[in-house]
């Protein structure tokens, strides 16, 4: 589905991505893993199209490296940026039903009903305006508008960020019923124990590039070889 293969960017002059590879196929969920700074969210921006990259860059098939921000938007990747970036002065449902859309035409798409169905404490807040609610409310309104997209490919950058522990639980809920239903997700968080049960498989980068590749089983088995890439 995603695909990138040697990729590189640059801010500028500045290169800041150097040799990015990573796959994300159909129905799973892979991980992009590292420390602070190393190149993740610089690597979502790259897939989104905020920052111009070169080859390498394809989705579904088809070459996105030099697409605009909407046009890969609509071709079905949805994402859930880090520090929510919800609209604070719309409601909740106003949020939701924004940027709607089952472009991929899907039998079942989703709906303002199932993502009050994953979260239930969104429903209760349907007329509340988004700048007021707590920050783990925002991740699961941001969650929320980003499913409403009906995305072929869901990139959660950060997912639990700073959460309590009983949103943190929340988060990882929805993701495990996500992976559930097929949905193919792009995960970055710190949280490994979650990673690994719930992810087919990691990438790790360290300053922007792609450093180590594996599944769960060989994230645990190796874990003491990557301590000095993630810190775990």
């Amino acid at each position: 589905m995603l695909k990138l293969s040697n990729v590189q960017a640059a801010y500028g002059t500045s290169r800041v991505l150097f040799d990015v590879n990573l796959e994300v196929p159909d129905g799973k969920i892979v991980t992009l893993l590292g420390r602070n700074g190393m190149g993740k969210t610089t690597t979502v921006r790259a897939i989104m199209g905020l920052l111009p990259a070169g080859d390498g860059l394809s989705f579904d098939g088809e070459a996105i490296g030099g697409a605009t921000p909407e046009s890969i938007a609509r071709r079905g990747i949805g994402l859930v940026p880090e520090g929510r970036m919800v609209f604070p002065t719309l409601t909740v449902r106003e949020n939701l039903v924004a940027t709607a859309h089952n472009r991929a035409g899907r039998s079942e798409p989703w709906t303002e009903q199932r993502i009050y169905r994953l979260f239930p404490r969104l429903e209760e807040r349907a007329k509340q305006y988004a700048g007021t609610l707590s920050g783990g409310e925002q991740q699961m309104l941001a969650i929320g508008r980003a499913l409403m997209t009906n995305p072929k490919l869901l990139i959660l950058d950060e997912a639990t960020e700073g959460l309590a522990p009983i949103v943190r639980g929340e988060i990882w809920r929805c993701i495990a019923a996500l992976k559930a239903q097929g949905q193919s997700i792009l995960l970055i968080d710190k949280n490994m124990a979650a990673l690994k049960r719930l992810a087919d498989h990691h990438y790790i980068l360290e300053k922007g590039r792609t450093v180590w590749s594996g599944d769960s089983a060989m994230l645990e088995r190796d874990a003491a070889g990557i301590e000095r890439y993630v810190g775990i």
